[in-house]
């Protein structure tokens, strides 16, 4: 059964909502849905009274620890923690409280080639039972690719069944944003879903397009119940109109 799980993103130390892909070094294009006047230590508090367990923190670029740690801190093995992660920082933020550490970029070198050993590195330092591996992708040529950087970079990795079978034996869980829907609120990427769907390996989240209780239903559909998702922009306490966090907290709460 498809479960809401829902997200805390920081950037400049405030819970925001970006456009995917807009977020780059120099900070030019910036496309930003919603800044918050909330703290991420208010939304951990609200999922946690919520019983939303599996939500991620995501810092986006610098300056977020403060808030990061404030937001696990409000509940402590509750949530996972993104952002920056590489094999000195992964156990500082499991100690802090994560549940789980996220990975993408440390995984791959600057031009954006694979690096298993420093896959290796991770579990023997943190174990894959707490470890979420980000196959956050764009949609390329070759079907999906991995992007690195906040999006910015691809990388030598595709999203196919055969990189997740590789991939399965090496962590708990996957993330999955779709980066070219991200932020739009114009839909799901239905076949992106399809494809993660018809694996079901490991737990699973998709973000990425969601822009009503239709296209949260459509997940649980085409995903035949497989994936998590997790909804940004659309969603009413993110400034959005699209769906209500109340009927999302419903959902969670369903028996069949």
């Amino acid at each position: 059964m498809t479960r809401f799980r829902p997200c805390i993103d920081l950037h400049d130390g405030k819970v925001k909502q970006i456009v995917g892909g807009s977020l780059r070094d120099d900070g030019a294009g910036l496309r930003e849905n919603f800044v918050s006047d909330e703290s991420a230590a208010a939304f951990a508090a609200r999922y946690r009274a919520d019983g939303l367990a599996g939500g991620h923190v995501i810092k986006l670029g610098q300056g977020n620890d403060e808030a990061a740690r404030e937001a696990l801190a409000a509940w402590p093995g509750g949530l996972h923690l993104g952002g920056g992660i590489t094999g000195e920082t992964a156990e500082t933020w499991l100690n802090h409280g994560a549940s789980h550490v996220i990975v993408t970029s440390w995984l791959f070198d600057t031009e954006g080639h694979f690096l298993e050993d420093r896959l290796e590195t991770l579990k023997h330092r943190v174990g894959m039972e707490r470890l979420v591996i980000d196959l956050s992708c764009r949609r390329t040529a070759a079907g999906w690719t991995v992007a690195m950087n906040r999006w910015q970079t691809l990388t030598n990795l595709h999203v196919t069944r055969e990189t997740l079978d590789r991939l399965a034996g090496s962590c708990a869980e996957f993330l999955i944003h779709a980066a070219d829907v991200e932020g739009l609120c114009g839909g799901i990427d239905e076949e992106l879903v399809a494809l993660l769907g018809s694996w079901a390996g490991r737990p699973m989240t998709y973000a990425g397009g969601v822009a009503t209780m239709d296209d949260v239903r459509k997940v649980e559909r085409v995903s035949g119940g497989t994936l998590d998702l997790t909804v940004g922009s659309a969603l009413d306490i993110f400034g959005g109109r699209g769906v209500r966090y109340a009927d999302l907290v419903a959902w969670n709460r369903r028996t069949v």
